[in-house]
C-alpha cells in the first residue's frame, strides 16, 4: 500500500479519537462548565449530526478543490476547532466547535476515502480503505482510552489540547506526501454534480448504505456502553473499562484488517459467515456479561466481526458508488454516522428497559438481525464483486 494511504490513516487516527473521546469525558465537562451531564451529552450528538450533514455538502462543495489542498484545510480546520474548544469556559461555544470540528471530519473523511480508492489499483478498493479505516480502529485501541486517562490526570480540556497537537504530524504528513491535483481522477472531464448525484438513485447504493448503517448502529450502540456493563453487569473495577475499550479496539483492527483482503474479490464469504456470528455474538455478550472472562473474550470477537462486516459494507458502498468519483466516499461516511448517530439513541432506549445495563447489547443484536433479514432475499447482489456489471 503507498504512503500516503498511512499518512491518511494517521490523521483519520486524530479525527477519531476526537469522535469517541466523550465517552469519559462527559461528566467532566460538565461539571467544568456547569451544565448537566445530559446537556453535555448533545456534544455527541452535534458532532455525529455534523457529520451526517456536512459529508455530502462539505464533498460536493470541495469537489473540484486540489486533493492536497482539501485535505490540509479540512485537518487544520479540524486542529483550529480543537484549540477554541480547549480553551472556551462557554458551553455553547464549545457546542458550535464540535459541530465545526464534525463539517471538517466529514469532508475529511469523504475525500480520504475517494482519495484512497484512487492511490490503489481499481481491485484493491477494500484494502486501501482498511488502511484508512485503521486510523480509527487504533483510536479505538489507544486513542479513546489514552484520552481517558489523560482527561481523568489533566481535566478534558488537555484531551482537546492532545487532539490539536495529533492534528500538526498528520498535517505535515499530508502537505509531504499526497499529490497534487484535484479530487477528480482528472481535472476536467469528470461527471457534473448532478450525475454523481444521481447515482443515490440506483438501489443497490442505497442497500449498501442502509445495511452498513444498521450494522455500524449495532456496532457504536453497544460500544458507547460498555461501562456500565463492565462496572455493573460484570462487576469489574472502573480501570477495566479501558482494558474493554482496548481489547474491542484490539479486534476491530484484526476483523477490518483481515476483511480488507477479502472484501474486494470475495465479500459474499465475509457477509454470509460474519453476520450470523455477529447477530449470535451480541445476545451471547448479553446473556454472559455477568462472567468477566467471556465478557473480555467476546468483546473482542465482536469488535473483530462487526468491524470486519462493517468495512466490507463500507467497500461495497464505494463500488456501488462508482460512477459518482467525487462524492462516492460522502456517501460511504453518511451511512458510517448515521449507524453512529442511530445506535447510541437506540440502545440508551434499551439502557430504560427491564433488560438495564444490557439492553443496549440485546439493541445491538435486533439491529444486525434487522440488517440480516434485509440481506438475505438479496445476498447474490450484495455479494457480487468489483465487476464491471456491479459498478454499472
Amino acid at each position: 500500500m503507498p504512503l500516503p494511504l498511512y499518512l491518511l490513516a494517521m490523521a483519520v487516527f486524530a479525527m477519531g479519537t476526537s469522535e469517541f473521546m466523550l465517552v469519559g469525558l462527559l461528566p467532566d465537562i460538565a461539571s467544568g462548565l456547569d451544565v448537566t451531564v445530559g446537556t453535555a451529552g448533545m456534544l455527541t450528538s452535534a458532532f455525529a449530526i455534523g457529520m451526517i450533514i456536512g459529508a455530502p455538502l462539505v464533498a460536493a462543495l470541495a469537489r473540484n478543490w486540489p486533493r492536497r489542498s482539501s485535505l490540509l484545510g479540512f485537518i487544520l480546520a479540524f486542529a483550529a476547532a480543537h484549540a477554541v474548544g480547549a480553551s472556551t469556559t462557554s458551553f455553547p461555544v464549545l457546542f458550535t466547535t464540535r459541530v465545526v470540528a464534525a463539517l471538517a471530519n466529514a469532508g475529511f473523511l469523504a475525500v480520504a476515502l475517494t482519495a484512497a480508492a484512487t492511490l490503489v489499483p481499481a481491485d484493491k478498493k477494500g484494502r486501501a480503505l482498511a488502511v484508512l479505516l485503521s486510523g480509527t480502529t487504533v483510536a479505538v485501541i489507544a486513542g479513546v482510552p489514552g484520552g481517558s486517562v489523560l482527561g481523568t490526570l489533566l481535566g478534558w480540556r488537555a484531551t482537546f489540547w492532545a487532539v490539536t497537537g495529533l492534528c500538526l504530524p498528520a498535517a505535515i504528513g499530508i502537505l509531504k506526501g499526497i499529490p497534487t491535483g484535484r479530487v477528480q481522477n482528472d481535472a476536467t472531464g469528470g461527471p457534473p454534480l448532478r450525475a454523481e448525484l444521481a447515482q443515490l438513485t440506483r438501489s443497490r447504493l442505497i442497500l449498501m448504505m442502509l445495511l452498513g448503517a444498521l450494522v455500524n448502529a449495532a456496532t457504536f450502540g453497544s460500544f458507547t456502553f460498555l461501562a456500565p456493563v463492565v462496572t455493573d453487569a460484570a462487576g469489574l473495577g472502573e480501570l477495566w473499562i479501558s482494558v474493554v475499550l482496548v481489547l474491542f479496539g484490539a479486534g476491530s483492527f484484526v476483523g477490518v484488517t483481515v476483511a480488507g483482503r477479502l472484501s474486494d474479490q470475495r465479500p459474499g464469504p465475509v457477509i454470509a459467515v460474519g453476520g450470523p456470528l455477529l447477530l449470535i455474538g451480541w445476545p451471547a455478550l448479553a446473556m454472559l456479561a455477568d462472567d468477566p472472562a467471556a465478557l473480555l473474550a467476546l468483546v473482542f470477537v465482536q469488535g473483530a466481526l462487526s468491524f470486519a462486516l462493517g468495512s466490507t459494507l463500507i467497500t461495497r458502498i464505494l463500488y456501488e458508488a462508482a460512477g459518482a468519483p467525487t462524492m462516492a466516499g460522502s456517501y460511504a461516511t453518511v451511512a458510517l454516522n448515521v449507524g453512529a448517530a442511530v445506535g447510541p439513541l437506540v440502545a440508551a432506549i434499551a439502557l430504560s428497559t427491564a433488560a438495564g445495563d444490557r439492553g443496549p447489547l440485546w439493541a445491538s443484536g435486533l439491529l444486525v438481525a434487522v440488517a440480516l433479514l434485509i440481506a438475505f432475499p438479496l445476498r447474490t447482489v450484495i455479494a457480487a464483486g468489483h465487476s464491471a456489471e456491479v459498478l454499472r
